[in-house]
């Protein structure tokens, strides 16, 4: 008789939400989202939101117990360069995680708060932390580094982190097993509300659109990606704006926000204004141009995943995506990219086009499986 793996709680606690979702047996058997913490419509705090959801487990009858946890893994967004890989959290590496928080004030004090409730409200329970730039630790200098006096990366440790990592390493792994082989050259494309593409060698990110932070690369719904660095400085220095000003610009102003005064792209298809159809433009030609760069990269490419809200959900930006890339011999079925089918591409299309739901949940709960060595 098969023995039965443990339950694993899986939480991503923000700064305004905690989703979970708890697994068994290589499936996820039970998922909610406390919302609007602190608002009048949702809890009161975070431990309210805890408490809530550990009632909701205990309510599906679908355990006997809480005890019958013994596993939680949690997303965080920074690990660093001290947290390389899932890690087991205990009160001296606790202190670590803290510490570096400053590098994404935005998402790590929020995983680390929903770490120390966890400890409270489930002391039996083994709390890992499963990190979104664990995927990128195996990055060379010349990619992570930015053209900076050496030192700021030596004292501050100003560097390219990346960030998705959860997501890209999930639909790569997916692309492997979809198509029954390794994939040596292979780009991944995560499009949503926050957006980054990672080109994979072997197996192994070689590069990636997301910096020091989640706002540099690719054009968002209100991060700016890339702009000149001295457009901030410029700002600053005529008095136009201040630091924290320019924070909230380019984080939560600008993008597609910033261009049209929409954020949702399914809006932003369905407008006629021109001003949307220039975010789409600009939209457009940034996903193009670091696809075209990490093609060059790495001297070819296998395969193309799009994933996340409109990696996933638009057929037509797809689509002319990938028409800028037809001289690499893409050829894409119409009626599978609009079907929203799994591959896109045709059979004797050069390069394969994959399309997936990604799952970070799962993906944190197999690094745990890996970590514990139970095999399903």
């Amino acid at each position: 008789m098969k023995k039965e793996s443990p339950f694993i709680l899986v939480l991503n606690s923000g700064s305004s939400s905690v989703k979970y979702s708890l697994f068994r047996n290589n499936r996820e058997i039970l998922s909610g989202v406390k919302e609007n913490i602190g608002l009048p419509t949702g809890e009161k705090n975070h431990l309210s939101a805890l408490e809530k959801i550990f009632q909701e487990i205990e309510e599906s009858k679908i355990i006997k117990d809480l005890k019958e946890i013994k596993f939680i893994g949690h997303r965080v967004v920074h690990g660093g360069e001290i947290f390389k890989k899932t890690t087991l959290i205990n009160k001296n590496n606790l202190n670590d995680l803290k510490n570096i928080s400053y590098l994404a004030p935005l998402h790590n004090p929020y995983n680390v708060l929903g770490i120390e409730l966890c400890l409270k409200l489930l002391p039996w329970a083994k709390n890992y932390a499963v990190f979104d730039t664990e995927f990128y630790s195996s990055l060379k200098e010349e990619a992570f580094l930015y053209a900076l006096p050496y030192e700021l990366y030596e004292k501050y440790k100003i560097r390219r982190y990346g960030f998705h990592g959860i997501s890209h390493q999930y639909v790569a792994q997916l692309a492997e097993k979809t198509l029954k082989k390794k994939i040596k050259k292979l780009i991944t494309c995560h499009l949503g509300a926050g957006s980054s593409i990672t080109a994979i060698l072997n197996g192994q990110p070689i590069d990636t659109s997301m910096g020091f932070t989640p706002l540099e690369g690719l054009i968002m719904e209100t991060r700016s990606g890339n702009v000149d660095p001295y457009i901030p400085l410029f700002l600053i220095k005529n008095n136009i704006y201040n630091a924290d000003q320019l924070d909230e610009i380019l984080n939560k102003k600008s993008g597609f926000l910033g261009i049209c005064g929409l954020r949702d792209f399914r809006e932003i298809l369905k407008s006629k204004e021109e001003k949307t159809k220039l975010a789409y433009k600009m939209y457009l030609r940034s996903v193009v141009k670091y696809i075209g760069s990490y093609i060059a990269l790495l001297n070819g490419v296998e395969a193309i995943v799009f994933t996340a809200g409109i990696g996933e959900g638009s057929a037509k930006f797809r689509e002319d995506v990938l028409k800028h890339f037809q001289y690499l011999g893409i050829k894409i079925n119409k009626k599978s990219n609009y079907e929203n089918k799994t591959i896109i591409s045709e059979k004797n299309s050069k390069v394969k086009v994959l399309v997936f739901h990604t799952n970070e949940a799962f993906m944190i709960y197999q690094k745990i499986l890996n970590l514990l060595k139970i095999k399903n």
